[in-house]
């Protein structure tokens, strides 16, 4: 069982570094001031490495979106297949070492944010403000938000919660409406330059 779960959030992760790295194919050469500022920067060092994952915004986006995707169906898989309230750890927070993995190699940040219900960790409390308007947001029925800021296309995508998720994050024996719960789930990509988002 062990190692059955071991072997799935490996492959989890593989799939997931290797659909990061499809979509910087074709990306947008890079800006002078980028190029100025990854030169200075001494080869091999955490700065060189952090200008050397920038992407495109268009790359940004079609990453984060591949990445909420293929992160909220490992949740759910690993939910269903994988665990059991008596013994095992949470899927959230199973997923943690697949974020950090992810972010050491491609300097790609995610999260999660509680939106409908009070977090389970103080670690999923909305804390920008832009998190704290997804989280209203995707609470009301928003799908999605996004934003260029600090160097980064920030993606907040709706997570929702089913039966056997609100049975633990609503609280045991807690009356429940019948209205769908979300979780968020922030996707955080360094970008080439703070482009602006266009209004659809």
């Amino acid at each position: 069982m062990k190692t059955t779960w071991l072997t799935f959030l490996g492959l989890a992760c593989a799939s997931v570094s290797l659909m990061s790295i499809a979509t910087g194919v074709g990306d947008e050469p890079a800006s002078a001031d980028s190029l100025t500022t990854t030169e200075s920067a001494t080869p091999g060092s955490e700065a060189a490495l952090h200008e050397d994952a920038r992407v495109s915004l268009k790359a940004a986006r079609d990453r984060a979106q591949v990445m909420h995707d293929v992160y909220a169906a490992t949740l759910e898989v690993l939910h269903h297949r994988y665990f059991h309230r008596d013994r095992a750890i949470i899927p959230a927070r199973a997923m943690q070492d697949i974020f950090d993995e992810i972010e050491r190699q491609s300097k790609t940040e995610a999260r999660w944010i509680s939106a409908s219900l009070k977090p389970m960790s103080v670690d999923h409390e909305p804390t920008s403000d832009f998190e704290k308007r997804a989280a209203k947001e995707i609470a009301s029925g928003t799908e999605h938000l996004e934003v260029v800021e600090d160097g980064y296309y920030r993606r907040a995508g709706a997570i929702l919660l089913r039966d056997g998720c609100v049975g633990c994050h609503g609280g045991f024996f807690k009356p429940q409406s019948n209205k769908p719960k979300f979780a968020g789930l922030v996707i955080s990509v360094p970008i080439q330059s703070n482009d602006a988002i266009e209004s659809k």
